[in-house]
């Protein structure tokens, strides 16, 4: 019989062996911009901390629900709210998925091939399809945001929304291969199903926990459909899956979570 010891991952899945502590710190260093103590393994690749993925959603959401919260504080109408929301989300994140949606809809907007698609989509610089992409889905969050009918709700669909975009990605990595041979997509490695899975739980349960009246499972199905309609999208365009790609769908998922809390609540 043979020893799992003599495996250099670990047990028999040829996975290193696991460690909250650090696949969490991977997820959150790779995913935000907020520190993090300790050292951070640089030789693992981003999705053996699949799983924790909605736990960096978690943080993101927080920075958001803060900014809500302090210039709700101050008095301010519920629209600088969600303006000081968003800006405080993007700075938590360096705009990542922001700049992932903005790259993917150069791409597939004005690439006449798979390759020319991919091309545009590795140019640092925006163009207009990039630039309306943008402008409409920040829209879009800033009047749902708005619309809500106080700061505890809006931090809770803040916390859910951030948790669950992120909580879809790993999915969609496990669903749909790499596009590329090289890129931020093929580095991250693709997730088990296991990896995918308690992502998505994990997520759910969050969403269950913070949101109201049950509404949590109907806002994970809803992430997830966002999330898999622009993985199926890519995968017309470009035959698989980029680090764009990646960031497109936590923001078409993000986006799906607000619109039905908003929905639900009938603002």
């Amino acid at each position: 019989m043979d020893d799992d010891s003599n495996h250099p991952g670990g047990p028999v899945s040829g996975r290193p062996t696991r460690r909250w502590p650090e696949e969490i710190g991977l997820a959150v260093g790779f995913l935000t911009r907020l520190p993090w103590p300790g050292a951070l393994p640089p030789d693992r690749p981003l999705m053996d901390a699949a799983w924790a993925f909605p736990v960096a959603g978690v943080a993101v959401g927080l920075a958001a629900a803060a900014g809500w919260w302090l210039a709700d504080g101050l008095g301010l109408p519920a629209t600088v709210a969600a303006v000081v929301a968003v800006a405080a989300s993007a700075l938590a994140t360096g705009a990542l998925h922001e700049d992932g949606l903005a790259d993917m809809a150069d791409g597939f907007g004005g690439g006449r091939d798979a390759e020319a698609k991919r091309r545009i989509m590795r140019d640092s610089h925006i163009g207009s399809y990039g630039v309306l992409a943008l402008v409409l889905v920040t829209a879009a969050k800033l009047a749902v945001l708005a619309a809500f009918p106080d700061a505890g709700t809006a931090a809770a669909a803040l916390v859910a929304a951030h948790a669950l975009g992120r909580a879809a990605i790993p999915a969609l990595a496990w669903w749909q291969p790499p596009s590329a041979a090289d890129g931020s997509g093929r580095a991250a490695g693709r997730p088990d199903a296991a990896g995918a899975l308690s992502a998505a739980a994990i997520g759910a349960v969050l969403a269950l926990l913070v949101l109201p009246g049950g509404i949590g499972l109907v806002a994970a199905l809803a992430a997830a459909a966002a999330a898999g309609a622009v993985g199926w999208l890519a995968r017309r365009q470009i035959g698989g899956v980029t680090g764009d790609v990646f960031g497109a769908a936590e923001q078409a998922g993000e986006l799906a979570v607000l619109l039905v809390v908003v929905s639900y609540l009938g603002a």
